[in-house]
C-alpha cells in the first residue's frame, strides 16, 4: 500500500490542531501540526478505531418531563453511533430516574454503559 496524507482536526483539547498525518494504511509514519503530545495518539486512534462520546435523550414514563438526557460512559466506535441511537429510541424508563442510572448496559458488547445525566423525579 502506498503512503498517503490525511488531514485531521484533533479534538482532544481546546486548541483543535489541524494534523497532517502521513500513513501507510493504519501505520503512521509522520504527524505534523500537533501542539501537544496527545495529537499523535489521537491521529493513530482516529485512523484505526475512531470513537465518539454520544449524548442523547431517553423517554420517561410518569416523570415531570417526558425525556431525560443520557450519555455514554466512554466513547463508542463511530460506526455504531446510529445503531445506539436506534436502541435509545426503544427505551422507556419509569420515573423517578437518578443521575448515573444505567439506561443501557454493555451496549454492543463493548463494556460501555449509557447513563442518565440528571435526576428526573416522578410527576
Amino acid at each position: 500500500m502506498a503512503e498517503e496524507t490525511t488531514k485531521i482536526i484533533c479534538i482532544t483539547c481546546p486548541m483543535g490542531c489541524t494534523l497532517e498525518v502521513t500513513h501507510d494504511g493504519g501505520t503512521i509514519t509522520k504527524v505534523d501540526g500537533e501542539q501537544c503530545k496527545r495529537g499523535k495518539e489521537y491521529a493513530q486512534a482516529e485512523l484505526t478505531d475512531p470513537r465518539r462520546m454520544v449524548t442523547s435523550t431517553a423517554k420517561v414514563k410518569g416523570g415531570v418531563h417526558p425525556l431525560v438526557p443520557v450519555y455514554t460512559a466512554a466513547p463508542i466506535p463511530k460506526p455504531r453511533i446510529f445503531d445506539l441511537l436506534a436502541e435509545l429510541r426503544k427505551v422507556e424508563l419509569q420515573a423517578p430516574v437518578k443521575a448515573g442510572q444505567k439506561v443501557l448496559e454493555n451496549v454492543f458488547d463493548t463494556g460501555i454503559d449509557v447513563l442518565a445525566s440528571r435526576n428526573l423525579p416522578a410527576a
